[in-house]
């Protein structure tokens, strides 16, 4: 049993994706850090902005001024993927993989995650095709060769890469834990690591808590996301073991909280389609926050 002291020291940072507010997040939605402050949260992961919609040493003093941290979010599309044929494409992922790292360190942040690997799908407007074994191989070859040479340059700065695999519906190269990890392990790089996210993991994932066990060696950030994209407690995830397994691998990496998903239910309404808030939820993101703060205490005092 862990001493109070040890006990009282275990806990992880809890933040939150800017897109729960806004989307694209500009200098005009600095006031928002402080709102996320206020609403318990110990940073803000945003979207790696595109060219001229954000300074990110500019947003990153914002966020120290509001006492905030910052991460990051990579935005995968087509002209941009280490899985692609084309080599002028896997330049560019490559490039804008260089180039992440370079608003990580002018913001003042150390993680740049999300689906690196390329491979886009529904929302980058590519459907899902069959692939012979020799191009699935050499798929992974070109990935694995993209991720060596921009980990080798975040390893420089000093920034890590975390690879997150999504569910089957927005990419086809990597959807799993056990994925993510093999892929960790063939690019072998420490700047290169994976982050999970329990709203792709419930759908591909036969048990959560192995699937965080699986990845521990390399787990660097966490998405903590209802079913649903909600917010924490009004889905079916068992957060008192998910968070069992995170206090028992001694997870002390950033969780981000992404509740996404409105309460609107109006029939045709695409749930995959973002929207702005229909009012002010910074008090269901306290609560969000409280909850999981909660069940994280539990946990550690029951290993």
């Amino acid at each position: 049993m862990r001493n109070e002291i040890e006990e009282s020291q275990w806990m992880p940072a809890i933040g939150v994706n800017s897109m729960t507010y806004t989307r694209p997040f500009t200098s005009e939605h600095y006031p928002l850090f402080r709102r996320m402050k206020a609403a318990g949260m110990n940073f803000c992961e945003l979207l790696v902005p595109e060219e001229g919609e954000l300074d990110a040493a500019d947003a990153g003093q914002a966020a120290r001024d509001a006492g905030l941290s910052l991460v990051f979010a990579a935005r995968i599309n087509p002209h941009r993927d280490l899985a692609a044929e084309d080599h002028a494409v896997r330049r560019s992922g490559v490039e804008y993989l260089r180039r992440c790292v370079d608003i990580a360190v002018a913001a003042g942040a150390k993680i740049v995650g999300g689906p690196i690997y390329g491979s886009p799908l529904v929302f980058a407007g590519r459907v899902p095709e069959p692939i012979d074994e020799s191009d699935r191989l050499a798929r992974i070859q070109r990935v694995v060769a993209g991720l060596k040479e921009a980990g080798d340059y975040a390893v420089q700065q000093g920034v890590e890469f975390a690879i997150e695999p999504l569910n089957r519906f927005e990419t086809d190269f990597c959807n799993t834990a056990r994925q993510a990890v093999e892929l960790v392990t063939q690019v072998g790089n420490p700047a290169v690591n994976v982050m999970l996210d329990t709203f792709h993991m419930n759908m591909e994932e036969d048990d959560l808590g192995r699937a965080i066990r699986r990845a521990a060696a390399y787990l660097v950030h966490f998405q903590a996301n209802e079913n649903h994209r909600g917010y924490l407690g009004t889905g079916h995830l068992n957060w008192a073991e998910i968070c069992h397994v995170l206090a028992e691998i001694d997870y002390r990496g950033p969780i981000t909280l992404e509740p996404f998903r409105r309460t609107e239910t109006m029939l045709s309404l695409p749930l995959a389609q973002w929207r702005s808030p229909s009012y002010d939820e910074d008090l269901d993101l306290h609560h969000s926050a409280a909850f999981l703060r909660a069940a994280l205490h539990a946990a550690r005092r029951i290993i």
